[in-house]
């Protein structure tokens, strides 16, 4: 075999692992994040039996989540959470995981409504609108805006002129991982 050859047998492997670590990367990633979540709730009650821990992890979350709804429950946990947001570090603990967590889930979803912050530069960058008015704040005119990252579950607050906003008709949960997938996920696609 000459040189010419060699070379090209060696882009045609290099070529041939990286369409293989395409297809498997994502699926291992996958796969790596659902046993670790599997393993972590189910070893948060330990019963001997593989999975039983998981189970009754979710119906406990599940049984939780049933009788916070109930009057009966409401006062006791509206107790709980009054503890919590008066203890002073504990508050800031307890107040930043729930308003993530309502953020994302719930019946008080925040990122419900899709914007597009327009620059003078004639770009514009996708994000949520978060507050409406921050006259409050000292910034009449102004907005709260959300600007997640792509490849990252992170993000920029911004207050932008309020005439710098445009709403975008499409559904948060799609436009959300449209924006966090630099923008190669298909709209069309379920969220």
């Amino acid at each position: 075999m000459n040189n010419r050859h060699l070379k090209r047998l060696g882009m045609r492997i290099v070529k041939s692992f990286l369409n293989g670590l395409l297809l498997v990367a994502p699926i291992a990633a996958t796969l790596y994040v659902v046993a670790f979540v599997f393993r972590t709730l189910d070893g948060w009650l330990d019963l001997g039996i593989p999975g039983l821990g998981l189970l009754a992890t979710v119906a406990g979350i599940t049984l939780i989540g049933f009788l916070g709804s109930n009057l009966l429950v409401g006062p006791l946990l509206d107790l709980i959470e009054r503890i919590l947001t008066r203890a002073p570090f504990i508050k800031l603990i307890y107040t930043s995981i729930r308003d993530l967590m309502e953020a994302f889930v719930g019946d008080k979803r925040k990122f419900n409504q899709p914007i597009l912050v327009h620059f003078m530069d004639g770009t514009a960058k996708p994000g949520f609108l978060t507050q409406p008015e921050l006259a409050l704040l000292g910034k009449p005119g102004m907005v709260a805006v959300y600007l997640p990252h792509s490849y990252n579950f992170s993000g920029n607050l911004f207050f932008v002129d309020a005439n710098r906003v445009e709403k975008v008709n499409v559904d948060s949960a799609a436009y959300m991982k449209f924006i966090v997938s630099g923008g190669v996920t298909d709209l069309n696609e379920d969220a």
